[in-house]
């Protein structure tokens, strides 16, 4: 984004409206920080900006990496979907994603308001790789790793984003491992993250990793998603 200097008011709607506080008024005037923004659009479409003075350039190598992770309505070409992840982890019982004794891990980090630089995700890579974790192909993130995926590319792990999710899946005998290092992470970074763990249901509707999450000391939130793809079912159906 760029802000056409005199146009601008000094209305400050961008500046309200910007969720990682890259823009202040300087001299009565929108000023972006550019290296603080996320390009993620939100002050050119939702400022309202009263004299149009807020505009978008044209992104080059590696800055454009900023908008698919930021921008909630673009389009990753890797996925085909708007986000910043797959599709599938949410429908797993129709697309049979994570089978019988696997179990699916979304770490997602940064979020509005915070943002996180993309080479954080080496902080759980560097860990989850020598593992044997099995990345998803069609995640993001996993197209931005070096071929042995251990770290971010270079050229872009300085580049700002709102959010990134690393996307995985290990045997069931590997989680403790896994939330092991999950945890150690947690004195090394400087954003926040959050923690996805999916299962699928036994009889009696057991989730087969409640106990060892709590073992972990890991809580399990009242707001957890059970997804059941009624919506999917009733599309595949007609």
């Amino acid at each position: 984004m760029k802000i056409i200097e005199e146009r601008c008011i000094g209305c400050g709607n961008c500046v309200i409206i910007c969720p990682v506080q890259a823009i202040e008024l300087v001299d009565n005037k929108a000023v972006i920080d550019k290296d603080i923004c996320v390009e993620c659009s939100v002050c050119y479409r939702n400022a309202n900006c009263p004299t149009n003075a807020i505009k978008p350039s044209r992104l080059k190598w590696p800055r454009v990496v900023r908008n698919p992770f930021s921008d909630v309505i673009s389009i990753h070409k890797l996925t085909g979907i708007p986000g910043r992840g797959t599709e599938e982890m949410k429908t797993n019982d129709i697309t049979n994603r994570f089978k019988d004794g696997e179990i699916g891990f979304s770490i997602e980090i940064g979020r509005p308001g915070v943002g996180t630089f993309l080479k954080n995700v080496n902080y759980f890579t560097e860990q989850l790789t020598p593992l044997g974790v099995e990345y998803e192909e069609k995640s993001p993130v996993t197209a931005l790793l070096k071929e042995d995926k251990l770290e971010i590319k270079e050229e872009i792990e300085d580049e700002r984003v709102l959010s990134a999710i690393i996307e995985f899946k290990v045997p069931i005998e590997k989680v403790k491992q896994v939330l092991k290092i999950i945890k150690s992470v947690e004195v090394k970074i400087d954003t926040v993250y959050t923690v996805g763990v999916i299962s699928k249901f036994k009889g009696g509707n057991e989730i087969p990793i409640k106990n060892v999450l709590k073992s972990e000391g890991f809580e399990l939130r009242a707001n957890a998603k059970i997804n059941i793809g009624l919506g999917r079912k009733l599309i595949e159906d007609t």
